[in-house]
């Protein structure tokens, strides 16, 4: 029967980013009662489900990058020597429990995943357009909830808010009193998830002098720098190891 699993053999070579997103998340958004355009409950949920994946999930990403409903995984080495197959589904299935238990265990819920294949260059790259595109989703979101609210529906929402540039969509929120920079980093740039090495000081028994010894601890920073910046160029390289 093996001989008929005809894509399990397909492995990809680190590094890689695995990208995963929520399937029906909208009717998700509705049967939980979420708070529109963005819940602080979902978010944070999001969070665990990233952290859980960096720390505990055996698969050993070196970071996640999350917003709204998607979570970039990205991986310097790769577990189940490279195979596609696996590498997908059990990120897919770990993600999908740690999110759910994240909610309160009351919702069923999935992800889909797919493999990017990626340089350290091009880590850079797509850490970069995916925070442009968490901009992007987040202007959205306040437009259309802003004219659902004033009595339009969601899909004509949508279609007059279609090609919009983002200054326009500046410019509708800013005709109504709302400035959307105002608005919490982690909804503009998203989180990053990611192992980092701090120092704490210890005590050396067999010399009795206090030492520095280096920690890696998983941490989630929700006030990132912008990426097209220098400085948050910087920071992805340092993050991503040094490039």
């Amino acid at each position: 029967m093996e001989n008929r699993e005809i894509f399990s053999a397909i492995t990809a070579i680190p590094p890689v980013f695995v990208r995963l997103d929520g399937r029906a998340f909208h009717r998700l958004a509705d049967c939980l009662g979420l708070e529109k355009p963005f819940d602080e409950f979902f978010h944070k949920a999001m969070v665990t489900a990233c952290t859980s994946l960096v720390a505990e999930s055996g698969l050993n990403p070196d970071l996640a990058y999350t917003f709204s409903d998607e979570i970039s995984l990205y991986f310097s080495k790769l577990p189940f020597s490279g195979r596609v197959e696996k590498l997908d589904s059990v990120a897919a299935s770990f993600a999908a429990s740690s999110f759910t238990l994240a909610l309160g265990g009351t919702t069923l819920v999935a992800f889909d995943a797919r493999v990017i294949p990626a340089t350290r260059e091009f880590a850079l790259e797509y850490l970069t357009s995916r925070q442009a595109e968490a901009w992007r989703n987040h202007i959205n979101a306040y437009c259309q909830q802003a004219l659902i609210e004033e009595g339009m529906d969601a899909r004509k929402a949508a279609d007059q808010l279609k090609g919009l540039q983002s200054g326009d969509l500046h410019e509708m929120m800013h005709v109504r009193g709302f400035n959307l920079a105002t608005t919490p980093a982690w909804q503009r740039r998203g989180t990053l998830v990611y192992k980092k090495i701090t120092e704490k000081e210890g005590f050396n028994p067999i010399t009795r002098e206090a030492v520095m010894a280096e920690r890696s601890a998983v941490t989630a920073d929700t006030d990132l720098p912008l990426f097209t910046n220098p400085e948050g160029q910087e920071f992805l390289k340092t993050v991503l190891g040094g490039i």
